[in-house]
């Protein structure tokens, strides 16, 4: 397992410091299965300020179709032929049509009644919950023998930094035929490796990863979690696998109390830096990808001016899909293993 990396140095005169010469480092990291690029550079202290949750969520509630008084109202149904009670409910979860759908059976899940929910509030039993209403709705596109059935995936995108517009907790779900660009990338990257190597890239990978111990954060149940070598977000990204399993339709339900809980530990470490918002990606492979594992990633999110709303994605991101991130991921696991500790 090669971790490839390019060392940069930028010289500037500094006005800081009267003109002196002064170096700046910085790093390109090629991602050791798609070869994709990111950048370590502006670097700068994981710290930002939160804003006033109080006056950002003051009346969204009125709003707010995912509030119980509204839910069962103006939410969309299922046709019959798919789900013939018209929604999935699960205690005060409820699971329904997303009015703009992502692919063919594209739904939401809303994570129960609470209307806002900060980060380091939300229980683990309650992302587990939210995630088997989700594998519910797979398992119905699948008894129909659907073409859409291949891929099952769960988005999650908390608070508004992520792209949500909604500060409702909920979860994106859906089932398609059509890998998503860097799932289908990784996808056909693994199968080249297994027919290169003859062995499972994310089994060597999490067997490197663990031996090092420069990004591995810990073992719960099957599954690892790490820092990722060449993240997307700015400030890093958390990359959970779990061993054996290919698919989403194979997790279990202890695979999803365990995921769970390696997700609210990095809300809570997260939380420390100021950070209040992520997203988070199923990635799976269909039934057969003997060549994959399942696996997710945590991305932080945050604004660089929350007054001006500056979001952390500029052109170098949104244009070339060269993503930047301001620490090292080593670094970053530092700050992360508090919330870790005691696993294996």
């Amino acid at each position: 397992m090669i971790f490839k990396s390019v060392q940069k140095e930028t010289v500037i005169l500094n006005p800081a410091k009267n003109m002196a010469s002064t170096a700046i480092p910085s790093e390109i990291r090629m991602d050791p299965l798609t070869r994709r690029t990111a950048r370590i550079c502006h670097f700068m202290k994981l710290r930002w300020e939160k804003p006033d949750f109080e006056k950002l969520v003051a009346g969204t509630d009125q709003r707010c179709p995912f509030c119980p008084d509204k839910i069962m109202k103006i939410t969309p149904c299922f046709p019959k032929e798919i789900v013939p009670e018209g929604r999935i409910v699960s205690d005060d979860m409820v699971l329904f049509p997303n009015l703009a759908p992502y692919d063919s059976f594209s739904a939401v899940a809303v994570m129960g009644s609470r209307h806002y929910i900060p980060m380091t509030e939300i229980e683990p039993e309650r992302i587990a919950k939210a995630f088997r209403l989700a594998m519910a709705f797979f398992r119905r596109i699948r008894s129909l023998g659907h073409a859409e059935s291949v891929y099952p995936i769960i988005n999650w995108n908390y608070m508004p930094p992520s792209g949500s517009s909604i500060i409702h907790p909920h979860l994106q779900v859906f089932s398609t035929s059509s890998a998503p660009n860097l799932m289908r990338m990784e996808l056909e990257a693994a199968k080249a490796y297994m027919e290169t190597h003859r062995s499972n890239y994310w089994d060597d990978f999490v067997k490197a990863e663990t031996e090092s111990g420069e990004r591995y954060l810990g073992k719960i149940g099957r599954t690892s979690w790490f820092t990722a070598y060449a993240p997307m977000g700015v400030a890093g990204d958390v990359l959970a696998v779990v061993n054996d399993v290919r698919c989403t339709s194979e997790l279990s339900d202890k695979d999803l109390s365990d995921i769970a809980t390696g997700l609210t530990r990095a809300m809570a470490a997260y939380d420390k830096m100021g950070i209040y918002s992520f997203n988070m990606n199923f990635f799976t492979g269909a039934e057969s990808d003997d060549h994959t594992r399942f696996h997710l990633l945590f991305s932080p999110r945050t604004f660089f001016n929350q007054a001006l709303g500056t979001p952390d994605v500029g052109a170098l991101q949104h244009l070339f899909t060269e993503t930047v991130c301001m620490a090292f991921p080593e670094e970053i696991k530092k700050m992360l293993e508090p919330e870790f500790a005691g696993l294996s």
